[in-house]
């Protein structure tokens, strides 16, 4: 009897789940006969639209004053006086330091006698040529009226031409001591160090008693950085690919970290000629262009400030907590608008891939193949020996459109300038043509072309 139950148990859980699989399987016949798109891969779907598209390439950098001097002393010593102070500002002519002084004024002492030794030796020498010049012409009266030899008479001459040649050495020691001289009193003017211009004091670095190296022979020790920070710039570096579409003038939109919920106006002031190279291998290289951009919007207010005053603009000046506070170094991001075209058909970014046509060609013949049109098979044949002729890919920028049976049509199109959503489409497509969009792995690899397609939205389900 036991045994009995447990078959009459089995056999209606087999009859309960023959029950729910055929009722799925009927459940699936009937949606399928209620939808009238359901089989066909689900694609997102958006329309060609009119767009104005700006080119826009991106690239990141440092914050850095546009104008700044790096001050190395020309001589060598202890500094004995340093009367500015990091972030001080400081007007052309003010000085900056000032190294021990007493080597270098000893050497102009030493440099001032040298130069009497010079002018005493000269004027012994201007003596002797005298007397030289007054026994000449004595032994040539002389020699004239025959009262003495001839021999005697060049002996004469020959002293006197060795006086000259002596005075004139002395005459090139004085030169050669006036300018020892005047070298010796520019090294210690060099003692002092002065502003070149007006600016502020952006990087101290040395002390008081701390010795430096000057540069006459190498790099002198840097003793501090003025800059104008009225005017700041940001240093960006832009990749090969992108450099090419930059100019000079163009305008960009310049985000600061320290300010992230601001964003300032620049235009694009240098841009290199030279790459910069990163990277230890050429495999691993990366090859990028320095640009510059200056930084338009009012800043640094103090420097700001001042630079206006002396511009007889200080009335134009905003107010100063408007005025944001950039200092050297600061990370940013820029934004450069290279190209701009008004009025374009346009087309989501991810909504463009690119294919083998000949592929999409083989595609249409196999389809061709199984119609009834013997035109259309030997069209489709004749176009796919055509291109099986070469043997080679042909790789075409394209976007698959929706037609009116609900396919999806391989169309090849032309691309003009993009922005960091849409393409501009410059030829194949339409304004309100419909498209597919993603998701992205159809797009790119697995739909193909006249493909029945099911249309969703953003949110993944079905449209009704």
């Amino acid at each position: 009897m036991a045994k009995r139950k447990k078959k009459r148990t089995r056999r209606l859980i087999f009859v309960l789940v023959g029950g729910v699989i055929v009722v799925l399987i009927l459940g699936l016949v009937a949606s399928r006969f209620m939808d009238p798109n359901s089989g066909g891969e689900s694609v997102e779907v958006t329309e060609a639209q009119i767009r104005t598209i700006t080119q826009v390439v991106t690239a990141s950098g440092r914050v850095q004053p546009e104008v700044e001097i790096v001050i190395s002393p020309d001589v060598s010593g202890e500094i004995v006086e340093l009367p500015v102070i990091e972030g001080q500002q400081v007007q052309r002519g003010q000085l900056l330091a000032r190294i021990k002084p007493d080597y270098y004024v000893a050497r102009v002492e030493q440099a001032e006698a040298n130069l009497k030794q010079a002018h005493a030796q000269k004027a012994q020498r201007q003596a002797d040529m005298l007397l030289k010049r007054v026994e000449l012409e004595r032994q040539r009266q002389l020699f004239e009226a025959k009262h003495i030899a001839e021999v005697e008479y060049q002996q004469t001459n020959t002293q006197y031409e060795i006086a000259q040649s002596s005075l004139d050495a002395a005459v090139y020691s004085v030169q050669s001591s006036e300018a020892l001289l005047r070298e010796a009193k520019e090294e210690l003017n060099k003692t002092a160090l002065y502003a070149p211009m007006s600016g502020t004091i952006s990087k101290l670095e040395v002390e008081l008693g701390e010795r430096v190296t000057g540069n006459e022979l190498q790099a002198g020790t840097s003793v501090m950085t003025i800059a104008r920070l009225d005017q700041m710039e940001l240093e960006v570096e832009v990749s090969e690919n992108d450099v090419v579409n930059v100019a000079l003038g163009d305008t960009a939109s310049i985000e600061v970290d320290a300010y992230p919920e601001r964003a300032f106006k620049g235009v694009i002031t240098e841009i290199a000629n030279s790459a910069r190279l990163q990277g230890s291998s050429f495999q691993e290289q990366v090859t990028n262009f320095p640009v510059k951009v200056r930084i338009l919007d009012p800043h640094n207010a103090g420097a700001w400030v001042e630079a206006g005053s002396s511009a007889g603009l200080v009335g134009e000046t905003p107010p100063a907590e408007d005025f944001p506070s950039f200092r050297p170094g600061m990370s940013g991001t820029v934004d450069i608008y290279t190209n701009t075209v008004p009025d374009v058909v346009s087309v989501p970014i991810q909504s463009v891939t690119v294919r083998d046509f000949t592929t999409i060609r083989r595609q249409r013949a196999r389809r061709a193949a199984s119609s009834q049109d013997s035109t259309s098979v030997r069209d489709s044949r004749k176009d796919e020996a055509a291109e099986n002729e070469g043997g080679r890919e042909d790789l075409r920028k394209m976007v698959f459109v929706v037609d009116g049976e609900n396919k999806a049509r391989a169309t090849v199109v032309e691309t003009g300038i993009a922005d960091d959503r849409f393409f501009e489409i410059k030829s194949g497509l339409a304004e309100g043509d419909r498209i597919v969009t993603g998701p992205y792995s159809a797009v790119s690899r697995t739909l193909e072309d006249g493909e029945l397609i099911r249309e969703r939205n953003r949110f993944g389900t079905a449209d009704q």
